[in-house]
C-alpha cells in the first residue's frame, strides 16, 4: 500500500508569489505600508484580513510566530509544543495556579485547536446585551454571520462515530440521565487522526492557516512572520505607526532588526492577553481603566479514569461528545459548566496529572487504558468570578494574574465529583482526579467520599485552559468597555479589536466560532467604512 501524497497549499502559494517576509531572515531595517495593518493571524486576524482584502484593500498581516505548513506537522508533541504554542505549551498564570494553552504561529491558536465548533450560546449573548448594551447580541441577529463562517470553514456535524475517550462521556452520561450532544467540527476530509493539537498534517482542519491567511494572500496581503508587534506611536487620536521588533530563527529573541508598519487604519487581533499587552505597552487611552480587566479562561478540571478495555484517547477525533446539562441554571447562580472530552497524548498527560515517582510511573504504564475528561468552568458573570488581570513584566512581556476564589473552587469540587460519577457509571475500575492529594480511588462512592474532603486552592488542584477572552471588553456604556459595538478602540479614530479579547464575560463554549462569527461582522462594517462599498462575502 503505497502513501498518499498529501499537497502541501502553503508551499504551493509560495511558489505562485506569495508576499512574504521572514523577520528571521531580514538583513536591514524595514518599512512598510498599506491600507490595513493587522496584528495576529489566528480567528480574528485570519477572517479579518480575507474579508478587507478581498474587499480591495491592500493588507499586512504581521505574526509573532513562524509560518509552517502540513509539510512541518509530524504528529510530535516534542515538536510541536515549542514551535506552535506561546511559551511552549507552558504559559501560566502570575502565581503558576493555571497552565494556558494559545498557539503561536501563522493561524493561532486555529492551528492547534481540537476544531470544537460551537456558536455563542444565547443565554450569554442575552447577558451581553441586558448588561453591555450590545442591542446586537441576540441569536438572530448573530446567526447570518455565524452561518457564513460555518459555510466557509465547512463546520458541521461530524459523521464518524465517537472515539471510545468520547464515547464514555456518552455512555456514562446516558446511564445517570444528563443529557449529550455531538460537537460540530471545522473539518474538510478529516483523516480521524486525532493530532489536531499538533497541527493538521492532512490539512483536513479548516484552520486560517489553509483558509482565510491564503485567501487574503492570493488577494495580495503581505504576511510578515517572526516579527513581534512592540507598540505603537500615537499622534494625537490617531495610531501613527506600529513599531516591530524581528526575531531569530527560533522566534524568541530579537535579531536586532526592526519593523515599522504604517497604515491607515489598525487591527489588532493578537488574542486575549497578546491584544491588551500590546495596547498597555502603547499607553493607549484608558479612561474607564477597563483595558487589560476581566480577562477570563474557563477554568477547566481534569478527571482521569482508567478502564479494563483500551481506550487509547490519542486515537481518532479528538472532541465529539460534550454536555451542557451543567450550564443549565442562571448564568450568575452557582458556577456551571461544560463536559468535553479531550484528547489525551503522551506528553500532555504526563505533564498535566499529579503525582511523582512510582505513582506516576503505573498511571503511565495504564495510559493506554485511560480516559479523560475535562469541566469549563463558565467565569465573568457573578461578582465573585470577576476574571483575571493582564499587566506587563519589566521586559514589557504579558502575565495573567487570575485570582482562583471559594465561587469557582465551589464549582470545581462540584466538577470532579460530577465527572468521577459519569466515569464510574461508565464501567471505570478506578478514577484519578487531577488533584495533588487525590489518589486513585475504586468506587463511586469512596471517590465521592474523598473528593468531597479535598482542600481546593492554587497549585493542589490542576487547573488549566485552552480558552482565553476578554480584556479588551466590548460595550455599548463607554464606562464597561474599552471597545465600542462597531470593533473601534474608544478614544483612537484608526484602530479596531477584532478577537476574543472583546467578549466582556466567557461564553460557557470553545470560542473560535464565537470569534468567526463576530470579527466577520465587524470586518464587513470595517471594510465598508474603510472603501464607501459594501464589503466582500467570503
Amino acid at each position: 500500500m503505497t502513501t498518499p501524497i498529501i499537497p502541501d497549499p502553503i508551499h504551493a502559494g509560495i511558489a505562485r508569489g506569495w508576499k512574504i517576509v521572514d523577520g528571521a531572515t531580514l538583513a536591514q531595517d524595514r518599512t512598510l505600508e498599506a491600507d490595513v495593518v493587522i496584528v495576529g493571524s489566528g480567528a480574528g486576524g485570519g477572517v479579518t484580513a480575507e474579508i478587507l482584502a478581498r474587499s480591495g484593500l491592500s493588507v499586512i498581516v504581521v505574526e509573532e510566530g513562524a509560518l509552517k505548513s502540513s509539510s512541518d506537522f509530524k504528529m510530535r508533541e516534542a515538536e510541536a509544543y515549542p514551535t506552535l504554542y506561546q511559551e511552549s505549551a507552558a504559559r501560566k498564570t502570575a502565581d503558576k495556579s493555571i497552565n494556558i494553552f494559545q498557539g503561536r504561529t501563522v493561524g493561532g491558536s486555529t492551528t492547534v485547536n481540537w476544531t470544537s465548533s460551537f456558536r455563542t450560546p444565547a443565554a450569554t449573548l442575552d447577558w451581553w446585551r441586558r448588561h453591555y448594551a450590545l442591542p446586537d447580541a441576540t441569536p438572530e441577529a448573530m446567526a447570518p454571520w455565524f452561518a457564513m463562517m460555518e459555510a466557509r470553514l465547512h463546520i458541521g456535524d461530524w459523521a464518524g462515530a465517537p472515539n471510545e475517550n468520547n464515547d464514555i462521556l456518552r455512555r456514562g452520561a446516558g446511564a445517570l440521565g444528563i443529557p449529550t450532544g455531538l460537537i460540530r467540527r471545522n473539518v474538510n476530509g478529516c483523516w480521524n487522526l486525532g493530532y489536531c493539537g499538533m497541527g493538521c498534517p492532512t490539512n483536513a482542519k479548516q484552520s486560517m492557516l489553509v483558509t482565510t491567511i491564503p485567501a487574503a494572500l492570493e488577494q495580495g496581503a503581505l504576511l510578515v512572520t517572526r516579527v513581534r508587534a512592540d507598540r505603537f506611536v500615537f499622534q494625537g487620536e490617531r495610531a501613527d505607526e506600529l513599531l516591530c521588533q524581528a526575531l531569530d530563527a527560533a522566534g524568541i529573541h530579537p535579531n536586532g532588526r526592526s519593523v515599522r508598519l504604517r497604515a491607515r487604519h489598525y487591527v489588532v487581533a493578537g488574542g486575549a492577553i497578546n491584544s491588551p499587552a500590546l495596547l498597555l505597552r502603547s499607553q493607549a487611552p484608558d479612561p474607564s481603566g477597563q483595558l487589560g480587566k476581566r480577562s477570563f479562561l474557563h477554568p477547566t478540571l481534569v478527571s482521569a479514569a482508567f478502564f479494563p478495555q483500551r481506550v487509547e484517547a490519542w486515537a481518532g477525533a479528538p472532541q465529539t461528545v460534550y454536555s451542557d446539562h451543567f450550564l443549565a441554571g442562571p448564568v450568575d447562580g452557582p458556577i456551571g459548566y461544560k463536559l468535553e472530552a479531550p484528547p489525551m497524548h503522551p506528553l500532555l498527560v504526563a505533564t498535566t496529572m499529579t503525582g511523582f515517582g512510582a505513582a506516576h510511573a503505573q498511571m503511565m504504564r495504564d495510559y493506554p487504558h485511560m480516559h479523560g475528561m475535562l469541566a469549563l468552568l463558565r467565569d465573568g458573570f457573578h461578582a465573585s468570578a470577576p476574571g483575571g488581570t493582564v499587566r506587563l513584566r519589566g521586559d514589557g512581556s504579558p502575565e495573567l494574574d487570575y485570582p482562583l476564589t471559594d465561587y469557582l473552587w465551589d464549582g470545581a469540587r462540584r466538577a470532579l465529583l460530577t465527572m468521577a460519577e459519569i466515569q464510574f457509571a461508565a464501567g471505570a475500575a478506578s478514577v484519578q482526579p487531577a488533584h495533588e492529594m487525590a489518589q486513585r480511588y475504586t468506587s463511586w462512592s469512596a471517590a465521592k467520599a474523598a473528593i468531597l474532603g479535598l482542600p481546593q486552592g492554587p497549585q493542589l488542584t490542576r487547573v488549566v485552559s485552552a480558552h482565553v477572552m476578554g480584556g479588551c471588553a466590548m460595550s455599548g456604556d463607554e464606562r464597561l468597555g474599552v471597545v465600542a459595538p462597531d470593533g473601534r478602540y474608544r478614544g483612537l479614530s484608526n484602530l479596531s479589536v477584532h478577537d476574543g479579547s472583546l467578549f466582556p464575560t466567557s461564553l460557557g463554549a470553545n470560542p473560535q466560532l464565537s470569534i468567526y462569527g463576530l470579527t466577520a461582522k465587524l470586518a464587513s462594517g470595517l471594510a465598508t467604512t474603510l472603501t464607501g462599498k459594501p464589503a466582500a462575502r467570503v
